[in-house]
């Protein structure tokens, strides 16, 4: 009987989930197949220590919801949930000279949040693009090409600010500012989701972390998701 080897060779390999860590377990190098020995054993054999991990790593409970959570337009308790996680992250150790406020799109939040326990994969499956958050210095003059978009899109998640007849207020600005800052994506900066009112930015900020991982950390640091349902946007 003719036996085939495979040489495989580990370069090396991590995963970060929330506080949880991927742990590598030893493979040999080499790795016989015989008519007995299908390399679909062999493959998920290979590759059953880290799905195993990275199940456990989803399954991790990080906070409780005694509600429901649901997208809806113009506006719901996740869209709020969503939008205020992040300005309350971003803006928990910064002081601005400018007025800030947060806009993020209805379709990037991809699942609702049941109530009871919540885990890592539920974070997951609500933002699963490894989108990073992004600062946007913009001309007041901008506002009102905001407004227009958040009345006709049907509404956005937003914090910091509310529409009403079609005029975008954002708490702390006034007739002496000449800009403001608004936190969002990079998807978004870009011009996602035909948001061109982003091509006339005086500044864009990416950084590094994803909306996710935030959403993850404030939900750790809520214990029991804040929830609330309040009208942002008024059509």
């Amino acid at each position: 009987m003719i036996r085939n080897k495979i040489y495989i060779i580990i370069l090396g390999a991590s995963l970060w989930a929330c506080s949880s860590h991927l742990v590598l377990h030893h493979v040999p190098s080499i790795v016989p197949i015989s008519k007995e020995n299908s390399a679909d054993t062999v493959l998920q054999s290979f590759i059953k220590p880290y799905s195993d991990s990275l199940a456990k790593s989803m399954n991790q409970v990080i906070a409780y919801s005694e509600i429901d959570f649901i997208i809806e337009r113009p506006c719901s308790n996740l869209m709020n949930w969503s939008a205020d996680a992040l300005l309350t992250h971003e803006t928990r150790n910064v002081r601005l000279s400018q007025p800030v406020f947060c806009l993020l799109n209805t379709g990037g939040l991809r699942s609702g949040l049941n109530k009871g326990a919540i885990t890592v994969g539920d974070l997951f499956k609500l933002m699963p693009f490894d989108n990073q958050v992004a600062w946007v210095q913009l001309p007041v003059s901008v506002l009102p090409q905001i407004a227009y978009y958040l009345d006709q899109s049907g509404g956005e998640p937003i914090a910091n600010a509310s529409l009403e007849n079609g005029k975008l207020k954002i708490n702390g600005l006034n007739d002496t500012h000449e800009f403001v800052w608004l936190i969002t994506s990079d998807y978004l900066a870009n011009g996602g989701d035909k948001m061109q009112f982003f091509k006339l930015a005086q500044t864009i900020q990416i950084k590094s972390s994803t909306l996710r991982s935030i959403f993850i950390e404030e939900a750790q640091r809520q214990g029991d998701l804040i929830s609330n349902s309040e009208k942002r946007i008024k059509r």
